[in-house]
This record gives structure tokens, C-alpha cells and sequence, in this order.
């Protein structure tokens, strides 16, 4: 079988690898019967994705003669609009993106997850921080407003410490920014905490210019709630289980090479994250990202409905979300 590559060129590293970020863009989609578009990010924990892509993992599912294309995106909301409108078949995505465009009418499944952990909080060096009552009147940072990590820092502080954002009228102030850059903002004293996806954390640790405050085992919804999922739409999988069972088949396999291989599939990561982006992540970044996550396509239903009634608790969303129907674990279980 035939693999085409299509990759999306991004100017700089900070956009793509933001798993809250703003930008938009992908490249061209599949649009064919024998030919099958999957989507995903240059992200540590979408490993599985570059994994899949590397070893021909789909190929070796999907029917002979099918033409495999890849799309990689900067942003959830993007990556979204192509499961609904038809230009990728599947793939692998923050669980955010995925809850937003439910609730908002979107006839997508989640299918699988990609992977668990992944969210640290840091704290800028000097910035005389020692408890977490020491964060009030001190700047916070996350991707964006209401993305996975904002609700995960934000639900931490407010039920374990009574403290919020000056988006309800709290004590901690609230920006936004790509987690590229926290380092070097927090080098400029601009912001002294950050909600930060990996591999950032590590590359602030890298850096020397932060230290972790708290470990991706204590901020909140990190241990079980999925960092990445895969999706796909549920029009397609009623037209056509068959394939979506492919698709399933092949991100199990991929997932179970990365538990099974860490090492190389650290290296295809590396490359992947330089070839896609033109930056190249060390080999140290990469390892202490990978000790924060746990790779898995087992998902938990009751987690993601535990985050969105989070999201909602924080007034992101305006109405409790009744996520029944979003998860199908159907294909995990085949």
C-alpha cells in the first residue's frame, strides 16, 4: 500500500506543540473511497500517531491498495472542523476540543484514548513562591482560556485551595501564551506560574528557568483523565464500522509499540517533532516528558464527564454538559 505524506508547515514550534493553541491550518484531505486522511499533532502525547505513522501501522489494517495521508494541526478547534466536515477520517486530539464541539451539536465519538498525564504546574525561579496560598496576587498562564490545562490548574486551586482567577473575581491574575515561550517568560519575570502541557515542562526545567510546583500526579483530572483521544465522526461510523474498527486496530498496535519500545519511539518522536516543525526537542526533554505520561487507549467515560463538570463549576461553559454518546468503546473492546 501506498503512504503519502502531506506535511503542514508551521513557522514556528510554539503554535503547533501548544495543546490549547490558537492557530488553524492543515493540509489537504484525502477525498477519495480507497484513501484514508488521519490527523494529529506534533505532541509527546500523541506519540502513538507518529509511531503509526513510522511503522505503517494503519496500512497494515486498512484493505490493500488504500492510500494512508497524514495531516498534522497547530489546534483543536482545526483539527475538530476537519472530523466534521469529512477532510480526515480520524485521529488523535486534546479531550477538550472534542467535548466543546459535542456540546456544541457535533456528531463526533471518542473512540480511544492516546494518553494520560502530561500537565504540570511550574513556578518561575524568584518569583517567592513556596505554598499555594503564595500564588494569590501573583500572574498564572495557561494555552488558553478554558483549555485543558486552565481547567485542570484552575479546578486544583479552587477545590483543594479556595483560591480562583480574577475571572471570578479571584486573587490570581490570568494571561494567556504558548507554552513555547513560558520559559522565556518566566527568564522576564512576566509571569510567575504556568499550567504547562509537556513537553514545555521539561524544557523549563531544561532551561533552569523553573522548577515544578506540582507534579502532573497532583494537579487535578491528570491522572485519569486522558490527555489525548482519538476521534472520529459518528456519520463515518455508521456508514462504515469496518474501517473505524481499521483505524482502532491499527492506534492499539501503535500505542502498544510505544509501551513496548520506549526508546525507539522516543527517537521517532524526536525526528517527527523536527521534520514537521524544523525544531528538534533533546533527548533529555523528551524523557522526563515521557515519565509524566502514560500511554493508553483505554478511556474512561466517567473521568471526561468529571472534567467537563469542571469546566462548568468554573463557568467556561454555561450549561452542565451531558457528555452520553460522546464516548464509544466499542472498538477498544474488539
Amino acid at each position: 500500500m501506498k503512504k503519502i505524506i502531506s506535511i503542514f508547515s508551521l513557522v514556528v514550534l510554539a503554535g503547533i506543540l501548544a495543546a490549547c493553541g490558537s492557530d488553524s491550518g492543515a493540509s489537504s484531505g484525502s477525498g477519495s473511497d480507497d484513501s484514508v486522511t488521519i490527523g494529529y499533532f506534533p505532541n509527546v502525547d500523541h506519540a502513538a500517531g507518529m509511531v503509526a505513522e513510522e511503522k505503517g501501522f494503519y496500512e497494515d489494517t486498512l484493505p490493500d491498495g488504500t492510500e494512508v495521508n497524514y495531516q498534522y494541526f497547530p489546534d483543536g478547534s482545526a483539527f475538530m472542523t476537519a472530523i466534521e466536515t469529512g477532510e480526515i477520517e480520524g485521529g488523535i486530539v486534546g479531550p477538550g476540543p472534542a467535548m466543546n464541539h459535542f456540546t456544541s451539536g457535533a456528531d463526533i465519538n471518542i473512540v480511544a484514548a492516546g494518553a494520560t498525564g502530561g500537565t504540570v504546574i511550574m513556578k518561575r525561579n524568584g518569583a517567592d513562591i513556596e505554598s499555594a496560598e503564595d500564588i494569590k496576587g501573583k500572574t498564572f498562564i495557561s494555552p488558553r482560556v478554558g483549555c485543558t490545562h486552565d481547567v485542570q490548574f484552575e479546578a486544583m486551586m479552587k477545590d483543594e485551595f479556595g483560591i480562583t482567577s480574577d475571572r471570578l473575581d479571584g486573587e490570581m491574575k490570568h494571561v494567556t501564551g504558548k507554552p513555547a515561550t513560558y520559559s522565556s517568560m518566566f527568564e522576564s519575570g512576566k509571569v510567575d506560574v504556568a499550567a504547562v502541557p509537556e513537553p514545555w515542562a521539561a524544557y523549563i526545567e531544561a532551561e533552569g528557568t523553573g522548577e515544578v510546583m506540582f507534579q502532573n500526579d497532583e494537579v487535578a483530572h491528570n491522572a485519569d483523565m486522558p490527555a489525548s483521544v482519538f476521534v472520529t465522526s459518528e456519520k463515518l461510523k455508521e456508514k462504515d464500522p469496518g474501517l473505524i474498527q481499521n483505524l482502532v486496530d491499527a492506534h492499539k498496535n501503535a500505542t502498544d509499540f510505544v509501551n513496548e519500545n520506549p526508546e525507539e519511539s522516543k527517537e521517532i518522536a524526536i525526528e517527527k517533532i523536527e521534520e514537521i516543525t524544523d525544531q528538534k526537542l533533546s533527548k533529555e526533554v523528551v524523557d522526563s516528558s515521557w515519565e509524566r505520561m502514560n500511554f493508553t487507549y483505554e478511556v474512561d467515560e466517567k473521568e471526561i464527564q468529571m472534567f467537563a463538570d469542571s469546566s462548568y463549576e468554573l463557568q467556561f461553559l454555561e450549561e452542565k454538559p451531558n457528555l452520553n454518546g460522546l464516548v464509544d468503546t466499542t472498538f477498544i473492546e474488539e
